[in-house]
């Protein structure tokens, strides 16, 4: 288990995840899937220990490193915390803050990146809109310039972390149709015609919170815009390459949990006097689930190596693929580990059971299976 690039500097950081993870998350996470959300104090917990701010620069509260350091801990995370929806929801600063890392001013940062590194603040991204979801460049949600601020009005939904964010990183349409008249905006919780219109509830990923958003004649200071007005489109893009690189790291650690508490369960379980490894049926299941692990965790280290080594991972059709293979791969290493388990593979009270419908999300979210087909077949050429 690991990515062939990992150095015993990743080695380490896994080491703290583990820790963490075990002490913080672990104990209470099957209550929190439970109970759909997890104390807002984690975030507080998990910035204090350094875990809000690996793969950040040290200049905006990072902790340093890059992006194979931010999938080592996931990785780690999930495996060892054993609930994907709190992991998910601690690390929505993922999606929410490189856009400002990247693009943002330094003022922009120290108001709104390194509060969230440092003393646990909570971001989100808003992209997503009730009348559309991967056409980004199709987007309403309007913002209006008003002297020195945007008039903003429309709606967001599926925003993961979108009930308790202290603000969201938000993509409004600022000039004429299409991707060029996209613009990214910082809109601050609180403010005057911006609401959270209802918690969502899901087929999976309980503990962490899904909103629907709304604005309605939202005032936003125009200091809030990241980058030149109608210019967000392709940080957008750049965003959603990482982002989908992110979703194939955790469909790994998701499969590799289930693959675990399979080989666990078939040598406890006894069926006509043996364990169910025993059987050539159960032994060839866990082989076919541990080379398509294999296969995808490979795959996805070696996107994250020529992303690090400057490849254009989006235009190469990089992220979308290893999305793609390793959603497919979770989605049936899932099923089989339920399969295994038998009946108690379909009471929720089994952890496969959690993870099966966790996985379901993967192919959907952040750009769903046949939009990324789409992104690969224009790569190649046709």
């Amino acid at each position: 288990m690991g990515y062939l690039f990992e150095t015993e500097e990743h080695a380490a950081i896994r080491a703290t995840a583990r820790r963490f993870a075990q002490s913080h998350i672990a104990p209470r996470g099957a209550e929190w899937e439970e109970d759909e959300e997890f104390p807002v104090e984690l975030y507080k917990t998990a910035a204090a220990a350094g875990i809000t701010g690996i793969g950040y620069p040290e200049a905006v509260g990072g902790q340093g490193g890059d992006l194979s350091h931010v999938l080592v801990a996931c990785d780690e995370l999930i495996l060892a915390g054993r609930s994907v929806g709190t992991v998910v929801g601690l690390g929505t600063h993922g999606i929410a803050l490189p856009p400002i890392v990247r693009f943002g001013t330094r003022e922009q940062q120290e108001r709104f990146v390194a509060p969230c590194l440092r003393d646990g603040k909570i971001s989100a991204l808003g992209i997503t809109e009730p009348g559309g979801g991967s056409d980004v460049a199709a987007l309403a949600t309007r913002a209006v310039r008003d002297g020195d601020y945007y008039v903003v009005t429309g709606a967001k939904t599926f925003i993961t972390s979108g009930t308790r964010a202290d603000f969201v990183t938000t993509a409004v349409r600022t000039g004429g149709e299409g991707h060029a008249g996209v613009s990214l905006l910082v809109i601050e919780k609180g403010t005057p015609g911006f609401e959270v219109s209802r918690k969502l509830k899901k087929t999976g990923w309980w503990a962490s919170d899904t909103a629907e958003l709304h604005f309605d004649g939202c005032r936003v200071p125009v200091a809030n815009r990241i980058g030149p007005e109608n210019g967000a489109f392709p940080m957008i893009m750049m965003n959603f390459a990482a982002e989908r690189l992110m979703l194939a790291a955790q469909c790994v650690a998701i499969a590799e949990l289930a693959y675990r508490e399979s080989i666990n369960y078939a040598r406890a379980r006894q069926a006509f006097g043996k364990p169910l490894t025993g059987f050539q049926v159960t032994r060839h299941k866990l082989a076919d689930m541990a080379s398509r692990i294999a296969a995808a965790r490979s795959l996805t280290g070696e996107v994250v190596v020529r992303a690090l080594r400057g490849e254009d991972i989006a235009v190469a059709g990089l992220a979308a693929k290893a999305k793609n293979v390793a959603t497919d791969m979770c989605s049936f290493v899932c099923d089989q580990a339920v399969q295994i388990h038998g009946g108690y593979g379909y009471m929720r009270e089994s952890l496969v059971e959690r993870l099966y419908r966790d996985a379901r999300l993967y192919p959907i979210g952040g750009g769903t299976r046949e939009i990324m087909n789409e992104v690969i077949a224009k790569t190649e050429g046709y």
